[in-house]
């Protein structure tokens, strides 16, 4: 293990990797909303929002909460509308648009903001493109726009809707005074495509100037218990670093990894507060008897 020196010169190299990232006011906040019965009961991991969260943050949106629902409209349309309560400037869903009975996603969507469905010309020329694509490569037999197709382009009045790269059920976006509410599939690959094509830039577009930064260190020799008071001690003496421990159990030792991050809009001074809450803490774990590294084993 790559020991952690007492004294560290360059706190760069504590910096494994930088994202810009924008925040203009903390008001940039991401109310998350996932629908489906599959995930209530346990029958699906919810990968999902785990993918979603993460990349939010990476584009420099702060998830507040992350709601499960079933596939009933009345429940997605009351998640919807205390979503809207708390004026976040994103509100994102994903599940409940495809062409079956059970996908009400949108039907609910529309119960919330007092809109009509209706059928969507531009989703719908979406729709029969990528069905006309499926039956030139064979991977069809019929070309018409069923009603089950149709669906997929019934979309809330006034709703924009997002080009699906990889399937075919469009993404949607709706503006509800300055909340802008992005509605997608949730098969995960069709969920990930939309999402980086048109749903990243307009994150990034409307976070603002602040840049993220985080790196990871690593402790042997102390347990979880005992590392919690340290890492508030360094928070709060830190108090623009976010500081949070994972253990990793190897052969009954203690192992931790402790993640650092930061928000702030020059790189300078996110290196500066890193490196600061990263020698503090090294220096509590090592005067408690643990070791520390910059590199798993």
């Amino acid at each position: 293990m790559v020991m952690l020196a007492n004294s560290i010169k360059d706190q760069n190299q504590f910096i494994l990797y930088t994202l810009n990232l924008k925040v203009k006011k903390m008001n940039q906040q991401m109310e998350m909303i996932c629908v489906g019965n599959e995930l209530l009961i346990g029958k699906t991991l919810n990968t999902n929002a785990h993918w979603l969260a993460k990349r939010a943050t990476t584009c420099g949106i702060m998830v507040k909460r992350i709601v499960v629902v079933g596939d009933d409209v009345n429940e997605i349309a009351g998640a919807v509308r205390k979503a809207l309560r708390w004026k976040p400037k994103f509100i994102v869903t994903t599940g409940g648009l495809g062409p079956t009975f059970d996908d009400k996603t949108l039907e609910g969507v529309a119960g919330a903001l007092n809109r009509k469905l209706e059928v969507n010309e531009k989703a719908l020329k979406m729709v029969r493109e990528r069905y006309n694509s499926y039956f030139a490569e064979g991977k069809i037999a019929r070309v018409e726009l069923t009603p089950a197709r149709i669906k997929m382009a019934t979309l809330p009045e006034r709703a924009e809707p997002l080009p699906n790269p990889v399937g075919t059920a469009p993404g949607v976006l709706i503006n509800v005074e300055e909340t802008s509410l992005i509605v997608l599939p949730g098969v995960p690959t069709e969920m990930k495509a939309i999402f980086e094509e048109s749903v990243a830039p307009l994150l990034r577009k409307e976070a603002g100037e602040l840049t993220f930064f985080e790196t990871s260190m690593y402790a042997d020799g102390i347990m979880e218990s005992a590392l919690a008071p340290l890492i508030d001690t360094v928070m709060q003496d830190n108090p623009h670093v976010y500081i949070k421990s994972h253990p990793k159990c190897e052969e009954r030792k203690p192992h931790m990894e402790i993640h650092f991050s930061t928000t702030t809009r020059y790189s300078k001074t996110a290196r500066d507060c890193l490196g600061k809450a990263i020698i503090q803490l090294s220096e509590l774990i090592q005067k408690n008897g643990g070791k520390v590294a910059l590199k798993k084993k």
